[in-house]
Parts: C-alpha cells; structure tokens; sequence
C-alpha cells in the first residue's frame, strides 16, 4: 500500500511539474491575467455576458486579490474544475454567487448569476421560464426555512436533491480541452 501511495504522490508531482513547465511557458511572468485567463477558457471580448461570468471565476480563484493567478492559484483552479469532487464544487459555486461575503444568498445575489447564465447558456435551452421564475423556483426548492436567504447548507442540500436545481447551480468551466492540448492528459 505505501508503494501504491508514493507512485501517486510522484504520479502527481510529475504532473505538478509538467503543469509548471506549461505554466511558465503561457505566463513567464510567473502571473495569469484575466486577458490570459480569458483566452484559455475561449472568451471573446465581444460577449459581455461571458466576459462577465468568466471575470467571476477568475476573481474567485485570485485568494490575494492581486489581479492575477500565481502558480498556486492556478493549480488549485485546474484542481478543482477537472478533479473537484461534487461537494467541494458545489461550496465553490456558492462562494461565486455569495457577492457580499455574507454567507447567505439573496434573491439579488442569485439572480445576478442567473442573468449571466440565461444569457450564455439558457437562452438557447428549452427551459422555457424567465430569469425571474428561475430564480423563484430555485428559491421555492432550495430555501428551507423560507426567510428569502439560502445557506450554504440548504445550497449544498437543494443542490443535491434536484437535478434541475444542481444544474443551474453548480457553476461549470470547460477546462479540459485546454488542459488536454496543452498537457496531452489530465492532470
């Protein structure tokens, strides 16, 4: 078992090292911008909403707030998009909706994001309800004690009993074709 345990560990360091190599190669500065953020997730400056929503995440992933990913931010970024399980995505996603910090959603709150997604991906869907009777509905489903505000826990729960709701909730980005033209695997 502690052989098994250690050719993960340099499975993974080998896998570190080789996102380094990449790293460095697309920012030797050391630092990702947005603009280079933007890029990798295929983000033109023509779509607001997508502009918008990809700002978002990567402010999420920028801890220190310098307006850039160091390494670490970055790795802990491709970590949890293509590796993250269910819960911590979820706790993430909530983090991104939750503007004020406050560790509550409001209607406000939830229905920015709602804005930015049913411009990007659920204009073109068959959900047939507006962006007001999403953001309704989520909180009919998820908003337990119903006080207008959704806890991380009745996110995590709503999330995770409804399909519909995890859905629309759990905030997703396409890393992966990226990732494997630039790494030719998952890290």
């Amino acid at each position: 078992m502690g052989q098994e345990e250690s050719r993960s560990e340099e499975m993974d360091l080998a896998q570190i090292q080789e996102l380094c190599i990449i790293f460095m190669k697309e920012c030797p500065s050391g630092a990702l911008h947005l603009h280079e953020f933007k890029r990798i997730f295929g983000v033109t400056s023509s779509s607001a909403e997508e502009s918008l929503y990809i700002e978002t995440i990567f402010r999420s992933f920028d801890t220190n707030q310098d307006n850039a990913l160091d390494f670490l931010e970055y790795v802990a970024a491709l970590h949890l998009i293509l590796r993250g399980n269910l819960e911590d995505r979820l706790k993430w996603s909530f983090k991104m909706y939750d503007k004020n910090g406050n560790g509550k959603l409001d209607r406000q709150e939830v229905g920015q994001i709602i804005r930015i997604m049913y411009k990007i991906k659920l204009q073109t869907s068959d959900i047939g309800m507006t962006q007001s009777e999403i953001c309704d509905r989520i909180f009919e489903l998820v908003d337990q004690n119903g006080d207008g505000q959704i806890t991380l826990s009745e996110f995590m729960e709503g999330a995770q009993k409804d399909e519909w709701v995890m859905n629309l909730l759990k905030l997703d980005v396409n890393a992966t074709g990226w990732v494997i033209q630039n790494c030719g695997k998952l890290p």
